[in-house]
Order: structure tokens, then C-alpha cells, then sequence
């Protein structure tokens, strides 16, 4: 275990090297102004440009433009170009956020996608199975953002129900349950939204995880033995089919993170996919390196503990 975890360290951090430095040359080779007034610009003094330019590395080659950024990053002083606060502040402001999002659409994902997965494989051959395949296509095939803009146009516009942000407008400052119901109900939606294409996916995988484990020697056995039908479904079948969405939840992370970006931006949700769209649009280049770095991270993260739960959970598994 501690070799595994040592190799997979290893390679977890030369692969975020790798990362950040592809990002910031596509970051800082973009066309484009770095400077948040533009270049052409007559009422900004040289010797203010000239300033900027050293505050953030601009002057200096682009290979040290990239350690200098990332001694800055580790040490806490990269600033954004925006309005100058440390960019770890400003995501760890965010990251929470996009966090009891992820954890939200987990959630939809592995409950929806359990309870669709498992009623297909009952129901193989059925129209129920039919039913569902084609809801599972739908679900992979149709972007999210389309969904999301369905949902505000007959939720917000045609019946009245606020659906931006993360509070109704006038229920920030409320206390107890009604602030935490509100707040749930801003969280649900964008949530439900992101796990789509999630729900879809692992229902599939489910299906065809439990139509394999139906076929195999010990629910024979546990059949000749005169187990109830549904002892047979959920106890033994069903307990080994769920091991590979144990090793999916790796997949799973970075199409959540992905995603983000477009639902956080859509819903008003104050979270690292927006921030990193409006990084965008303001050319916030330390902003911008900081966020991919830091979702890679995250990324490796959750990729190593699928992969101990997965060796958990399957004794057959072996880390090397």
C-alpha cells in the first residue's frame, strides 16, 4: 500500500507539472491585451504599464514567467490581474460551492443511476428496459445547458419560482430552517442538471454489471439452494455488480468539474466554474492557472480514492 501510494504521489505531481505548464502557455499565448484598460489606452502613463508589467512577470521570458507564477502560487503572493487579491483566497472563497455541488450531484448520480440500472436489468428485454435505454441515451445525448435553460424558462419565468443563485432575493440574511430549505432548493436544481449525463452513464454500467453477475456460478448455486428470487437479486448479485461505479467515481470528478463551469454560469451558482468564466472573459492569467492547477489536484484526488475503494471493496483488485 505505502509503495502504491508513494508511485501514484509521484506521478500525480509530474503530472500537475505538466498541466500547469501546458495551461499557461495557452494562457499567456492567447492573443490579446493582458492588461485590464488595453493597450491602446492614451490616459495610462507608461511608467504605470511598465509597473504592471513587473508586478505580474510580464517582462520577463515566458519560461520565467511560468516558475516565477508558480513560486508566487506556493507561497501565497500570486495576485489576480483583476483586483490584485491573492488568488488562493478568491477560489478558496468559491471552492465550497462548487463542492456542495459536486456532492449534490454525486448523490443524484448514484441514486437515480442505482435505482434506473438495477430496474432495467429485472426488466431486461421489457418495455420498461427499453423505457429507460432510450431516457439513458437522451440523457448522454442532450447538453446540459439546454436542459438548464428549459427548466428557468418554465420554472423562473412561467410559474414564478426562483431558481438563480443560491438565495431567493430576500431570504440572505434569514435564519433556521427556512434560510437552509431555500438554500437547498437553489443547490437541487443545477445539481440535477450536472448529474444527467452521470445518472445515464452509471445506470448503464449498472445494468450491464448486473446482467454479467446473473450469469455466473454462484447465483446458480445460490438458486439450487432455494434462495428467494430477491435475496438472490440484491444480495448477491447486486453486491458485486456494484464494485465498478465504485471505480467509475474517478471518471466521474472531472466531467462534474467540467460541467460546472457551464451550469455555475447558467444558474448564477457562486462557484470555481463561474469564477473560472469570468477568469475568462477578464484574461485573469494567474486566476486562470491557479484554478486548472488546483482542479487538477482535485482531480488526482479523487481518482486515487476510487482506487482504494475499489481494491476495498474487491479483494480480487491489487494495487501495483
Amino acid at each position: 500500500m505505502l509503495a502504491f501510494l508513494y508511485r501514484r504521489t509521484l506521478a500525480s505531481l509530474g503530472l500537475l507539472v505538466l498541466i500547469s505548464g501546458i495551461c499557461f502557455l495557452i494562457v499567456t499565448l492567447t492573443p490579446g491585451s493582458p492588461f485590464p484598460w488595453g493597450d491602446l489606452n492614451p490616459q495610462i502613463a507608461p511608467s504605470v504599464k511598465e509597473e504592471y508589467r513587473k508586478r505580474f512577470h510580464l517582462d520577463r521570458p515566458i519560461h520565467e514567467q511560468y516558475w516565477l507564477t508558480m513560486r508566487d502560487l506556493f507561497t501565497g503572493r500570486l495576485a489576480s490581474m483583476k483586483d490584485g487579491r491573492p488568488v488562493l483566497a478568491k477560489i478558496a472563497e468559491r471552492l465550497p460551492a462548487t463542492l456542495q455541488l459536486a456532492g449534490a450531484a454525486l448523490v443524484f448520480i448514484y441514486g437515480f443511476g442505482i435505482i434506473a440500472g438495477i430496474h432495467a436489468a429485472r426488466h431486461r428485454g421489457r418495455w420498461q428496459d427499453r423505457a429507460l435505454t432510450f431516457l439513458a441515451l437522451a440523457g448522454v445525448a442532450v447538453p446540459s445547458f439546454w436542459v438548464a435553460y428549459l427548466l428557468i424558462i418554465a420554472l423562473a419565468h412561467g410559474l414564478g419560482v426562483p431558481v438563480l443563485g443560491t438565495h431567493t432575493l430576500g431570504l440572505e440574511n434569514a435564519d433556521g430552517w427556512r434560510a437552509a430549505l431555500d438554500h437547498l432548493w437553489h443547490l437541487l436544481l443545477p445539481a440535477f442538471v450536472l448529474s444527467l449525463g452521470g445518472i445515464a452513464t452509471q445506470s448503464r454500467y449498472l445494468r450491464a454489471s448486473m446482467i454479467e453477475a446473473l450469469r455466473e456460478d454462484y447465483i446458480r448455486t445460490a438458486r439450487a439452494k432455494g434462495l428467494p428470487p430477491s435475496a438472490v437479486f440484491y444480495r448477491h448479485a447486486l453486491a458485486n455488480a456494484l464494485r465498478p461505479l465504485i471505480a467509475n467515481l474517478g471518471l466521474l470528478l472531472p466531467a462534474l468539474l467540467g460541467g460546472a463551469v457551464i451550469v455555475e454560469t447558467i444558474f448564477a451558482w457562486p462557484g470555481m466554474g463561474r469564477l473560472g468564466y469570468e477568469a475568462v472573459l477578464e484574461r485573469d492569467y494567474p486566476l486562470l492557472v491557479a484554478l486548472n492547477l488546483i482542479t487538477a489536484a482535485l482531480v488526482a484526488l479523487a481518482t486515487l480514492l476510487a482506487d482504494l475503494l475499489h481494491a476495498a471493496s474487491d479483494p480480487r483488485v491489487r494495487l501495483t
